[in-house]
């Protein structure tokens, strides 16, 4: 009796978890683990975290209705060769033979490509990018990755760089980026950064005023602060908190602006962790974006919230099994 293929499972590698799931040829996600991806702990380390991830998601179906396994990955990913080259917040990782790897151990057909861009084509296909053909794709989380969808396909550039949003520099002398360079939009709204200049900022409060409402969200524990957090207390009125989100969304608008202006677009949609902050949040992306581009632009720019949430990157990552 003929089996009938039924699912790809998609692995969304990011710096702090990896997800993988199985999701079905319509873009419904079945199955969804999460395991940590040790990225501190080397190449070897993380290929094994994969294997596992996917062994474990595999285990949830049954393996010969699997169309096969596509991997999204941070970093440059060449497509010829399954290779992904100097990863952000990967210790020790310069070139590694990824589907190289994971063809060994499982026999099946397998897919790379960057995390970022499997983001957009999910979004692209299935999501609120579904109506418009040409739009910028930036994940916002860990990090800030970006994708660019053109006439609704994924443009990869020459050497498959393309939609590096996060490493458009906002001041040439600013704050030192993970990649080596300064000033770069990541390092300043990165989850990271964010967690970290909350936690500055509210340790410089005088006693004398009154606390922030994040400090009762994470009942005084201000290691445990997250963007989450930071958008709940901004919902429940937090000026702190506001001031912070604000500042987020004016200086990506900044690089936002530089990016439009060289591709020509109009539509950006943002997706990732950091993507379910309030609505004012994207209102100040945009104003901060269309104050800063070319005069023919301003009309038409729009910023979206992606529809898909954190499982695009996973729905993108199947997507190029399909």
């Amino acid at each position: 009796m003929k089996l009938t293929k039924k699912y790809a499972i998609g692995v969304d590698m990011g710096a702090t978890s990896i997800k993988a799931g199985t999701v079905s040829p319509k873009g419904a996600i079945l199955e969804q683990i999460s395991v940590p991806t040790r990225a501190d702990k080397g190449p070897r380390v993380v290929l094994t975290q994969l294997v596992y991830a996917i062994r474990e998601i595999l285990a949830k179906q049954k393996p010969a209705e699997c169309f096969g396994i596509g991997i999204g990955a941070p970093g440059i990913v060449v497509i010829e060769d399954g290779s992904v080259h100097n990863p952000p917040n990967f210790s020790d990782w310069s070139e590694v033979q990824v589907t190289k790897q994971i063809r060994k151990t499982f026999p099946m057909p397998v897919f790379i490509e960057n995390d970022a861009n499997c983001a957009a084509i999910a979004e692209a296909r299935y999501g609120v990018g579904a109506d418009h053909k040409d739009f910028l794709f930036v994940i916002w989380g860990t990090g800030v990755g970006g994708g660019i969808i053109m006439d609704r396909e994924i443009y990869r550039g020459p050497h498959g760089g393309a939609g590096e949003i996060g490493h458009v520099s906002v001041d040439y002398n600013g704050r030192l980026c993970n990649c080596g360079n300064r000033g770069c939009v990541e390092a300043y709204i990165g989850q990271r950064y964010l967690s970290t200049r909350t936690r500055e900022i509210l340790e410089s409060i005088p006693e004398d005023e009154p606390p922030s409402k994040i400090v009762g969200l994470v009942n005084g524990n201000l290691q445990k602060i997250e963007p989450a957090i930071i958008s709940q207390a901004a919902e429940m009125g937090d000026p702190k908190a506001f001031e912070i989100l604000r500042e987020a969304g004016e200086l990506l608008g900044y690089a936002l602006a530089s990016a439009v202006n060289i591709l020509d677009l109009r539509i950006v949609v943002i997706g990732g962790g950091i993507s379910a902050a309030p609505d004012f949040v994207f209102e100040t992306i945009e104003n901060s974006l269309r104050a800063r581009v070319l005069a023919p632009h301003k009309k038409g720019v729009r910023v979206l919230r992606a529809k898909l949430g954190n499982p695009a990157g996973i729905i993108g990552a199947a997507s190029l099994v399909f």
